[in-house]
């Protein structure tokens, strides 16, 4: 198995206990603007009230697809999608999002979501079943090859999941292949400035969107190499300490133990210092790009 297939089932495992677990996991969103959003760890369900999801809209899904939403936005909130519009969604997980795009999009437009995790495919179908719409599907699938054909796509969304990628340059440019041109992106996920060692080579922190992140500009950058224009971060909400704190807090109770000795055996005090060097180096954005239509 190559490292880029074993991050890929570490990533599908550890998202198969989480669906299962009674602790979520999510970074909270930019809009939220609140330092004690991510103050404790987040019960299953509370993500998204966080995330910036508007609450009668969330009232009209199943609450399965709510209760096990784990992203770090709500990327429709910013978006123009429309009736008619055809919307890919990357990592779909449970439905959330593309429940509710099927919603904007209509009987005239398409939604599809894409994920590699059986669990969460098996939960989105049976949410869209209980939702009782019929212009919407999941399809099995890595993100890095996406089952679609090129330029059929009017909005490429993703919640916190890009991230997670080992080859996001693959990404970037699959994207742009699907998207029409004049077709848009619009993203919610994790950008990191400078971490440290022991962050980088931690896998529960790369499960936990933090570990694999690339920063802004490298997310900027890597678009534009894509072939996307009018590139542009437009929230941006960078985590304080008593945010990382529980937001790392949280992801313990779904994970392993390797975090959990990591911290127990250098004791409260370096821990403490070890949380101090990534304050004000993990933010969760949206960022919108769009494909050239010459």
């Amino acid at each position: 198995m190559s490292e880029k297939e074993r991050i890929r089932e570490q990533v599908s495992r550890n998202y198969t206990k989480a669906v299962n677990a009674a602790v979520g996991t999510g970074c909270c969103q930019p809009a939220a603007k609140t330092s004690s959003c991510c103050s404790m760890p987040v019960p299953k369900g509370e993500v998204v009230k966080l995330a910036g999801y508007d609450a009668a809209a969330l009232a009209q899904l199943p609450p399965d697809s709510v209760v096990n939403s784990f992203g770090c936005g709500n990327p429709l909130a910013y978006s123009g999608v429309k009736p008619g519009d055809v919307v890919v969604d990357l990592g779909s997980g449970a439905g959330i999002d593309i429940l509710l795009a099927a919603k904007k999009v209509g009987p005239s437009g398409r939604v599809i979501g894409i994920d590699m995790t059986d669990e969460m495919i098996r939960r989105a179908e049976e949410n869209i079943r209980a939702a009782g719409l019929t212009n919407v599907e999941v399809r099995k699938g890595i993100i890095e090859e996406l089952p679609i054909d090129s330029s059929t796509v009017d909005w490429v969304i993703s919640n916190c999941v890009i991230n997670l990628s080992p080859e996001k340059a693959k990404v970037f440019a699959e994207i742009a292949r699907v998207l029409k041109p004049g077709g848009q992106m619009l993203v919610s996920d994790i950008v990191v400035e400078d971490l440290p060692d022991w962050i980088r080579e931690n896998e529960i922190l790369y499960v936990s969107c933090v570990a694999g992140a690339i920063s802004e500009s490298e997310y900027i950058e890597g678009l534009r190499q894509a072939g996307l224009v009018d590139i542009q971060v437009r929230d941006r909400l960078v985590y304080d300490l008593p945010m990382l704190q529980g937001f790392i807090q949280s992801d313990l109770a779904n994970a392993d133990t390797s975090l959990v000795d990591l911290m127990e055996s250098i004791g409260p005090t370096k821990a403490a210092e070890l949380m101090e060097q990534i304050e004000g180096k993990i933010a969760s954005i949206n960022i919108y790009a769009r494909k050239a239509t010459g």
